[in-house]
């Protein structure tokens, strides 16, 4: 149920506060000094340090009388409370997994304890350190042999054996580092040692990336993109942590009931460019209006003037001068256009478009797929009022807040594309149906992700959706599918952008639409709150009384 709304008179306190402020700066920073010390992952010590770590935390906010908290501070105690679960989960899952390793990691030990030797200065038996040295050699060569006949380890578990490699050579290069050039003796009898065993160790986790690629699930299916569904179970566990309370197929039915909108706004703007029904021929003179090379930087500062000027102009959100000021354009490398072929946002814009190196059809297929037609559709999702503001809000207020989830990051950026549709921003049917290829885009995004993690759909069937359902380049697909699956992306974030800008809509439609606030007082009051689950967002605004075991509950598509 909606409460009066009262952040915009909250007390000066509260504006940067909660009473769950302090445990949370110094957990962070508690965090920050372990990391930096136990850096060697998946070690034991370091494990067993942060275990110790989130528990006392999880005490001291037991501590906390959580009836007399107010709806920030609650808010900012169940979710520093779920990440703290969270990590304790995470602890022990790493503890299992590291046993179910341990006949393939019997000597670490050795290593970890030089690494904890090293620390305080302490001088080593140098000699007796090589012949330690040699024998965890000899140990992981014949490991290597064995790995090579073994294909029935799963994904979870090679990931968790490259993990502890990198670790070991971590431990291992700290230590030679120290010591080289400073200890005599260590100098006289480790450099050959140390060559060796690194050099095992780089073997040792090249054939954890080969087992990866004969892991069960994960086969290539002619798309050269080999990634690992989740399953129906860890996508609602995941969808429950950033309080969504729908199922896979709901979310797959919310997509099409979107994209059915796209389709008959798009036939619109097709009968209007002169094609009918065929809006793909619609899509193809927008895709060619690209501009020569060279221009694209040029065409970007346009779109953006005029972004600007049009929230401006409607008084849609406070623009602090600064953060107009502190942007600034880099190009993309070909090799991040590989998984980028779209640019790209925040303080910093990497413009995606062809470079002197890349195959004459790829610089074709990145000219079109970043015509100025799409990219007017995302300038402001990238820079002002998206990603870029967010950020420059995000260092200015609440910055205690460490909430990152992507349905507030990537689901406000759309947001701002559905808004400024409203607003009418589109100057003429091209400009629409630029926009609209990207409101498509991102339903395909729940579709493709989802149905693939549920074990439905291939990479390939991911491709050739968007080639034809949206009209994608194929090229552009392809870096899509790639950057979705084998990418540094979770698997809900796909679909964060949608999922996240309907329930940034849906706050609207109670708040504005009703009369309770303008546009300009939701958009400000939702940029002083920091990142954090748009439930959560939402109780802040209309000062919901959470209970202190708040569940997703909030069905915010209509």
């Amino acid at each position: 149920m909606l409460i009066t709304v009262s952040c915009m008179c909250q007390p000066a306190l509260y504006e940067q506060n909660s009473e769950v402020n302090n445990l949370m700066v110094q957990y962070e920073a508690d965090r920050g000094s372990l990391n930096r010390f136990y850096f060697v992952e998946n070690s034991p010590e370091r494990r067993d340090r942060m275990n110790a770590l989130v528990a006392d935390y999880l005490k001291q906010v037991a501590q906390l009388n959580f009836d007399k908290l107010p709806t920030g501070s609650r808010v900012d105690y169940i979710l520093f409370k779920r990440d703290l679960d969270e990590q304790q989960r995470l602890l022990e899952l790493e503890k299992k997994e590291i046993a179910q390793l341990a006949n393939w990691f019997p000597f670490t030990s050795g290593i970890y304890e030089m690494e904890k030797f090293r620390r305080r200065g302490s001088q080593p038996d140098a000699q007796q350190w090589g012949g330690s040295m040699r024998s965890i050699t000899t140990s992981i060569n014949n490991l290597c042999t064995a790995l090579t006949k073994d294909s029935s380890i799963t994904i979870n578990l090679i990931r968790r054996a490259q993990g502890t490699v990198r670790g070991l050579r971590a431990a291992l290069k700290s230590v030679n580092e120290f010591y080289t050039g400073y200890d005599p003796a260590y100098t006289w009898w480790l450099p050959d040692a140390v060559k060796q065993l690194d050099t095992a160790l780089a073997a040792y986790g090249q054939g954890w990336l080969q087992r990866a690629k004969a892991a069960p699930g994960g086969k290539d299916d002619g798309s050269g993109i080999i990634g690992y569904p989740i399953g129906k179970e860890e996508i609602i566990r995941q969808l429950q942590l950033e309080f969504i309370p729908y199922t896979p197929e709901e979310l797959i039915g919310i997509a099409n009931k979107e994209f059915a909108w796209c389709d008959a706004e798009m036939l619109k703007a097709s009968q209007e460019m002169g094609f009918g029904k065929d809006w793909k021929k619609a899509l193809e003179k927008v895709k060619n209006t690209y501009v020569p090379p060279g221009k694209q930087p040029e065409a970007i500062m346009k779109l953006y003037n005029e972004s600007v000027a049009f929230l401006k102009k409607n008084d849609l959100i406070t623009i602090p001068p600064l953060a107009e000021e502190t942007w600034r354009m880099i190009m993309m490398t070909p090799e991040r256009q590989l998984v980028n072929p779209f640019f790209t946002g925040g303080e910093v814009l990497s413009i995606s478009y062809p470079t002197n190196t890349m195959k004459e059809d790829d610089k074709m297929m990145s000219m079109r797929g970043n015509n100025p037609h799409f990219s007017r559709a995302t300038v402001h999702h990238e820079l002002i009022a998206g990603h870029h503001l967010q950020g420059f809000m995000n260092n200015r207020y609440k910055a205690y807040r460490n909430f990152y989830t992507p349905f507030w990051i990537e689901g406000w950026a759309l947001y701002c594309e559905m808004i400024l549709w409203d607003q009418q921003f589109p100057q003429s049917p091209e400009d629409r149906v630029g926009m609209l290829f990207w409101r498509m885009h991102r339903c395909a995004r729940i579709i493709f992700s989802l149905n693939y993690h549920l074990g439905k759909w291939t990479p390939q069937q991911c491709i050739d959706f968007l080639v034809e359902r949206v009209g994608h380049e194929r090229a552009n697909a392809e870096g899509e599918v790639r950057r979705s699956f084998v990418g540094a992306y979770g698997p809900l974030y796909q679909l964060a952008y949608m999922i996240g800008g309907l329930q940034f809509y849906a706050m609207k439609k109670d708040l504005v639409d009703s009369g309770k606030m303008t546009l300009k007082q939701y958009h400000d009051a939702v940029m002083h709150e920091n990142a954090m689950p748009v439930s959560m967002v939402r109780a802040i605004i209309t000062n919901q009384s959470l209970p202190k075991d708040y569940k997703a509950e909030w069905k915010f598509y209509k």
